[in-house]
């Protein structure tokens, strides 16, 4: 280009060989890049890369999504399964934790890899797709587990799936007489709005209610395209929730919460979790303190209204399921 600045990507970027043609990573960061690329998973779609700014080293963005040599050191708190997913695991592909709720997991691919993600030992470009029999035995499972009444899809991005696969699975779910609601957890609508076309969204119409929780850290992430995307998934009738992980660098302060959870209302996704940051291996430096996250909060109360105000939950060690962690205020009188 004119002015020396590398073209934006018309493909994700899945190297550090290929962030730093894009400008993204500097070449005193490759060696740390390659080392952590041996190890965890790396993808940058065209639209997330065109969020970032490189000449910010502190760019909110970027610091979801290009890899750091810090991801290889392992605080002595970190957990290879930090939600414990695998003692819940009845059937590959399911995860039971709570009794009227239950995971499905039918693929182990993103669009983008977060550098904090609690199953990054697991999630991958290679797919992690279950096969037809280790799908029907999944559904199998739904089917004679009577006291579930949620289906939750997640992954991996369950809208990585093609609409014709995803609209058989949700199908499949929304048959059964025990399934009240259908959720899905995705990235897809802001990390790679393009994918939902208007095949995706009609997928989606499974006769049962249905929640889309959206993962979305950063007011910036909420672009045009995005809201595009959204707008098309609330014209086929799901219903948007926000989830997001309290980020050092990315989101600590009350002005980003503040910002990042009015954009999601202006695209009309409910905020509805705060992640405290599960302690997964080398994410110690996206940690902040639980009373400082309490803290933000009770910083915005009277600030937003309560539409914008999501649950600041923490999942409990060993696989015991969420728990609010406040903040608390002393009652009135």
């Amino acid at each position: 280009m004119p002015d020396g600045t590398p073209p934006r990507p018309a493909r994700t970027l899945r190297t550090p060989e290929a962030l730093h043609a894009a400008g993204l990573l500097p070449a005193g960061a490759l060696a740390g890049a390659a080392a952590v690329a041996e190890r965890y998973s790396i993808a940058v779609t065209p639209a997330v890369a065109a969020l970032i700014d490189p000449a910010d080293p502190a760019d909110p963005i970027a610091r979801q999504y290009i890899p750091d040599a810090a991801e290889l050191v392992t605080a002595p708190h970190e957990l290879e399964d930090p939600t414990a997913d695998a003692p819940f695991t009845p059937v590959k592909g399911v995860v039971h934790r709570y009794p009227d709720r239950a995971l499905l997991k039918p693929l182990l691919a993103c669009p983008v890899y977060c550098r904090f993600c609690f199953r990054r030992e697991a999630v991958g470009p290679d797919g992690g797709l279950l096969t037809e029999a280790e799908l029907e035995d999944a559904l199998a499972w739904f089917a004679r587990t009577p006291e579930v009444r949620e289906a939750i899809l997640t992954g991996g991005d369950p809208l990585m799936l093609s609409p014709r696969r995803l609209g058989e699975i949700l199908g499949r779910l929304a048959a059964l007489p025990h399934i009240e609601l259908l959720r899905i957890h995705s990235r897809v609508p802001v990390a790679a709005p393009g994918l939902v076309s208007e095949a995706l969204a009609a997928a989606l119409e499974a006769g049962k209610p249905l929640y889309l929780c959206v993962h979305a850290n950063h007011a910036r992430e909420f672009t045009p395209a995005a809201i595009g995307a959204l707008g098309r998934l609330v014209r086929a009738g799901v219903v948007l929730l926000g989830q997001s992980v309290l980020l050092r660098g990315v989101n600590d302060s009350a002005g980003a919460l503040e910002d990042l959870f009015r954009a999601m209302l202006r695209a009309r996704v409910k905020p509805y979790y705060l992640h405290q940051l599960d302690p997964a291996p080398g994410t110690a430096r996206f940690a902040v303190p639980v009373e400082e996250g309490r803290a933000l909060l009770r910083r915005l109360r009277g600030r937003v209204t309560g539409l914008a105000w999501p649950t600041y939950v923490q999942e409990r060690p060993a696989g015991g399921g969420k728990v609010p962690l406040g903040p608390e205020y002393p009652p009135a009188g």
